[in-house]
């Protein structure tokens, strides 16, 4: 449990960094990424983020994503918990962030459910509150 717990708290300081390179180095090339978005409902251009991911390149290309939509200095995240059950963890907490294209600020409850196998990162599962994240990106 020490182990998953500490390559956890390696990732969101790496997420905290936020240098796409060096968060990528910590998920594994077998990763299973799902963002908990209806797939046939999100505006795809507006979040292009928001999608399935494979191996370490699809990792950093996420974080690459994510900050080409968001305004740089204007974000925070705030965790509330870590639990850890072996190799599984979730964290929780709250995003808040700021649309480039709308300037919109917004935020967004999350849970992010991550299994963590030989040092690796294999499971990245994001719950979050799509809705504000929609609304804060709709033209």
């Amino acid at each position: 449990m020490s182990r998953t717990r500490a390559v956890v708290e390696e990732l969101l300081r790496r997420i905290g960094a936020g240098d796409p390179g060096p968060i990528a180095e910590l998920y594994a090339e077998d990763l299973d990424w799902r963002l908990n978005w209806p797939e046939d409902e999100h505006d795809r251009p507006a979040t292009p983020w928001i999608t399935h991911r494979t191996g370490r390149a699809g990792a950093a290309a996420h974080f690459r994503d994510l900050a080409a939509h968001h305004v740089p200095g204007q974000a925070d995240t705030r965790i509330e918990r870590v639990l850890v059950d072996g190799l599984d963890a979730v964290v929780l907490g709250e995003i808040r962030q700021t649309a480039k294209p709308t300037g919109r600020p917004y935020r967004a409850r999350f849970a992010l459910h991550l299994t963590v196998r030989d040092g690796l990162v294999v499971r990245h599962h994001v719950y979050e509150d799509s809705l504000a994240v929609a609304r804060a990106f709709a033209s």
